[in-house]
């Protein structure tokens, strides 16, 4: 039994709450999250001695006086050794907490999945949920689901592999709120983060431990370019194009012509395709527009709307082993990283430059948190990040003169401007 006596509010103080949970007394709670109220009847079972939740529902069609009779009843049903929500479930002619936790997470995957962007996301979810819920959870009944035991699949892997454990998290919490909304289980979600495992579990960012992509430092990257330019891989060609871009391997692994604008010279990722979710604007330089003159002799392979870095398969994107390969051989060294190559950029802005930071960071297609910062820039300064680019093109290039200008397009019916390699051909990584 509750240790609060009942009665500690009045329909005054519930109507003025503030969020969070609040007790009445004699095992009744209400949920404050905002403009909703709800109800809930907390107590042990009298059959497992685990702590449940039955709720009772909203504020707005249960008043405080009907929520204290329902409580009172729950109380007395304790008193003969019964389970509330057992006895709620026996009235309804139902079987008790029928589907298991495996259950409805397969039927939630099956009928989200759809509607995922990535088709790799649904055996992600099963794989992680088979290797660290399914041992746990899988059998037991939804209904029956609490803290403990969130906790006891979060804990062993919340500081050894943070960045699992929270995909996790978030992926108990939708499939209980999944299960809420079928009404195969009642109270609050056991596995929400805010206002609840919060005040539980370390901050995420507390524990992780941050690995940084290995990068290249700015003042030694002149010669590995210089490099890359002696190599006519398409790889290589990729390599330097994430170089002259500071943009992410994927988005140039897997840029589509379409995407290409050669008269205007810019370059527009798409939304879906961009980390933020929102469509960035590459200002093209003329060593970037070079390579593509280079590698447009390859547009044929697939049709118009093909790769503009394929792979050696028609229809496939250029891997990432390539590029990476032909960083590593420009280098010397397998201690760098494509993506690092993008820390490289943020570096020489920051320390060769008079290029203002929301400048660089818009470069990089980075969001931006600050109110006064994101208003300031409420444009993409366009113009801007193509004067830092071009800077940024003639650093690289070991040169302090303008840019060459762009080299004539070149005849589709001469020689190749390119060769392939056996690290190129085969599966692209997707």
């Amino acid at each position: 039994m509750s240790k609060l006596p009942p009665n500690q509010m009045n329909a005054r103080k519930v109507a003025s709450l503030k969020d969070g949970v609040h007790g009445d007394g004699g095992n009744l709670w209400i949920t404050v999250r905002g403009d909703t109220r709800a109800w809930t009847f907390r107590y042990k079972s009298p059959k497992t001695g685990k702590r449940r939740e039955m709720g009772l529902g909203p504020a707005r069609d249960i008043s405080l006086a009907d929520a204290r009779l329902r409580a009172t009843e729950n109380r007395r049903l304790l008193l003969e050794g019964l389970d509330p929500l057992e006895e709620k479930a026996r009235q309804k002619g139902e079987t008790v907490q029928e589907r298991t936790f495996a259950q409805v997470a397969e039927q939630y995957i099956t009928e989200q999945a759809p509607g995922w962007k990535d088709p790799r996301s649904a055996p992600m979810w099963r794989s992680s949920l088979e290797r660290h819920v399914y041992p746990v959870l899988g059998s037991r009944p939804i209904g029956s689901v609490q803290t403990e035991d969130v906790l006891a699949v979060l804990r062993p892997i919340w500081e050894s592999t943070t960045e699992t454990a929270t995909r996790l998290r978030g992926r108990m919490e939708r499939i209980l709120d999944y299960a809420q909304s079928h009404h195969w289980r009642e109270g609050e979600n056991p596995a929400r983060w805010r206002g609840h495992l919060a005040n539980i579990l370390p901050k995420p960012t507390a524990v992780t431990k941050v690995v940084h992509h290995a990068a290249l430092p700015y003042r030694d990257l002149p010669p590995v370019y210089s490099r890359l330019g002696a190599e006519h891989g398409v790889g290589a060609l990729a390599a330097r194009f994430v170089c002259l871009t500071a943009t992410r391997s994927g988005e140039v692994r897997k840029a589509l012509w379409s995407e290409i604008d050669l008269k205007k010279q810019i370059w527009t990722i798409p939304a879906e395709r961009m980390k933020a979710g929102r469509e960035h604007r590459v200002p093209l330089t003329s060593g970037a527009m070079a390579l593509l003159y280079k590698v447009q002799t390859l547009r044929s392979r697939s049709g118009e709307d093909s790769f503009v870095f394929p792979g050696g398969r028609v229809g496939s994107p250029l891997s990432d082993v390539a590029v990476s390969k032909a960083l590593h051989q420009a280098a010397g060294t397998k201690d760098v990283t494509i993506h690092g190559l993008r820390s490289s950029f943020r570096d020489w802005a920051a320390e060769e430059t008079d290029f203002p930071r929301e400048v660089a960071e818009m470069a990089l297609a980075h969001a931006i948190g600050d109110k006064v910062e994101a208003a300031y820039r409420r444009g993409d300064l366009f113009n801007r990040r193509s004067e830092m680019m071009h800077a940024w093109e003639r650093f690289c290039a070991g040169q302090s003169s303008e840019a060459a200008p762009v080299p004539p397009r070149p005849n589709p019916d001469s020689a190749p401007l390119f060769t392939w390699k056996d690290s190129e051909i085969g599966d692209p990584d997707t």
